[in-house]
């Protein structure tokens, strides 16, 4: 039976104490007590700056059984290295994820804007990736319109790479699936990382998630759009479209 993954990207913001975090709860407890509302997050901090091993190993202690991360790969691989002789800093990127063990489903992939669709390296990076590191799932995020076009998507599929389903004002959008998953991440539709999702914006979504689901597709879904706690809120109002207890 396909599965939904429905959460929020991050969840140690500052800003939402008082929106969602109460008051007097201590920040070493937020973690336990997004829990308690989601089965997933978006892990964003491996991207900026990878944690240790033991760091994820105590996410993964101080979360329930069932709960999955979806982790950024760092962007030392896509933003600095991009893409090129990836081997050693991909073995340090998952040998600190290890420790997440199971609880670790998918692994996100986010591109700079600026990097166009060269096939020689995607190919050389995607078959030393899905060859080494067969027990994770890949979402690729394409920002550069050279990657939307259907030898990209036939490249991805040769791979099982999920296309990112990407909703920004500002980035390319394709809704097109490349993998037996789909990974969507909202930014926010009208301004980027800062605009709320409608009511009726939510229940497209929530159509299009239950199509999914009946081809046999797990969906995870990510919601980026961090001000006034407008993530939390539209990923809450999706699971109860979906018919999820919150």
């Amino acid at each position: 039976m396909a599965k939904n993954f429905i959460g929020t990207s991050g969840w140690s913001y500052d800003h939402w104490i008082g929106m969602f975090y109460p008051e007097d709860l201590k920040k070493d407890r937020w973690l336990e007590f997004y829990t308690e509302s989601f089965d997933s997050v978006e892990l964003n901090a491996s991207f900026y700056r990878l944690p240790r091993k033991k760091t994820f190993q105590n996410w993964g202690r101080r979360t329930p059984p069932e709960f999955i991360f979806s982790v950024k790969m760092s962007r030392y691989v896509t933003h600095v290295k991009r893409l090129l002789n990836p081997e050693k800093s991909l073995g340090a990127f998952f040998d600190s994820v290890s420790g997440l063990g199971d609880k670790c489903s998918t692994i996100l992939i986010q591109l700079p804007p600026s990097m166009r669709f060269d096939l020689e390296r995607v190919d050389s990076f995607l078959r030393g990736l899905t060859g080494r590191y067969r027990s994770y799932r890949f979402a690729l995020e394409c920002r550069n319109k050279s990657w939307f076009n259907d030898g990209v998507y036939n490249l991805f599929r040769k791979y099982g790479i999920a296309l990112c389903i990407s909703d920004t004002p500002c980035y390319p959008y394709a809704e097109i699936v490349t993998s037996d998953f789909v990974y969507v991440r909202l930014h926010g539709h009208e301004q980027l990382y800062a605009s709320n999702y409608s009511d009726q914006q939510l229940e497209e979504w929530a159509d299009k998630i239950r199509k999914w689901n009946e081809k046999g597709m797990d969906v995870y879904v990510y919601f980026d759009n961090d001000a006034n706690a407008y993530a939390v809120k539209n990923a809450l109002k999706l699971k109860e479209l979906l018919g999820y207890s919150t």
